[in-house]
């Protein structure tokens, strides 16, 4: 993926460097950036609630964080049918779609009154903003 960004970045002044790096271990000071964003990562990381931990530590206090993600529904049958299919998923892909990244945020540190979501599709696509404090 970084050869199809290293392209993609080609010609745009703006774009210092891509960098390769575990989300659970960002190589950033805190309080590095003024804004974060990230999409579809937390269903495939190992251990979603220390990424989130990382993206509140490197997000400056103030800061916006903008996660768009795909999460396991609360509605009774269809949550309970991702749950059955996520080893195939996972196996497959290594994509959970059975995350719960709200509860994760929380876990994380973060305060409800932080966060604001969004619903993108149904209950399973999600935007979620978050005021960093």
């Amino acid at each position: 993926m970084l050869q199809y960004a290293r392209e993609r970045a080609n010609g745009y002044n703006y774009i210092d460097k891509l960098l390769i790096m575990d989300a659970e271990e960002l190589a950033f000071a805190d309080n590095t950036f003024d804004t974060v964003v990230s999409s579809c990562v937390f269903c495939s990381v190992s251990n979603p609630v220390k990424a989130l931990g990382e993206i509140k530590r490197v997000c400056k206090v103030g800061g916006s964080i903008f996660l768009l993600e795909h999460v396991r529904s609360e509605q009774k049958v269809i949550g309970k049918m991702m749950d059955i299919l996520n080893p195939i998923s996972y196996g497959l892909y290594g994509d959970n779609i059975n995350r719960r990244t709200y509860d994760n945020l929380i876990e994380a540190g973060f305060e409800a009154s932080q966060i604001a979501v969004e619903n993108v599709w149904w209950d399973v696509w999600l935007i979620f903003r978050i005021r960093n404090t």
